[in-house]
């Protein structure tokens, strides 16, 4: 009897284990950034030190994945060969309001993808791909009536 191979996606913690509680907050359904706890200072990409007062103390804490589209790009080719079957995707750089406006990635998916703007209101929700350890943050547009479906 043959065993199924374990399918290696290319997303999850990295093997220094500095962003590993973006990961876990993620598989607990949040989105979570570093920020000083000496100066308060946001900080992403994870970091071991401040960049702003140089401590060595930065935190995780929960931000509330709703932001605005500041630039986004569309894929024709599967760059990532787990994505091949939703090509063409469209990869969002959201600035979140609640972080100090840092910016994060994440796929746009939604019922016109093709539609997207710079400027665009998104909200943030958090899926297991079929197969994945970890789950990926993944943005929806926002109109005046509420999260389009």
């Amino acid at each position: 009897m043959s065993e199924t191979p374990t399918l290696e996606l290319p997303w999850g913690p990295a093997a220094d284990g500095l962003d590993r509680p973006y990961w876990e907050g993620l598989a607990e359904g949040e989105l979570r950034l570093q920020r000083c706890g000496n100066c308060r200072e946001w900080i992403w990409g994870p970091q071991w030190i401040c960049a702003t007062c140089h401590t060595f103390d930065p935190i995780w804490e929960r931000v509330e994945p709703v932001g605005t589209v500041y630039a986004w790009a569309r894929s024709h080719y599967p760059f990532i060969a787990e994505l091949a079957d939703r090509v063409p995707y469209v990869t969002v750089l959201v600035e979140l309001p609640g972080a100090g406006n840092r910016r994060v990635l994440g796929l746009l998916v939604d019922d016109a993808p093709e539609n997207v703007r710079i400027g665009d209101q998104v909200t943030g929700h958090i899926e297991l791909d079929p197969g994945a350890t970890w789950p990926l943050l993944r943005w929806r547009r926002v109109d005046t009536e509420g999260v389009r479906e």
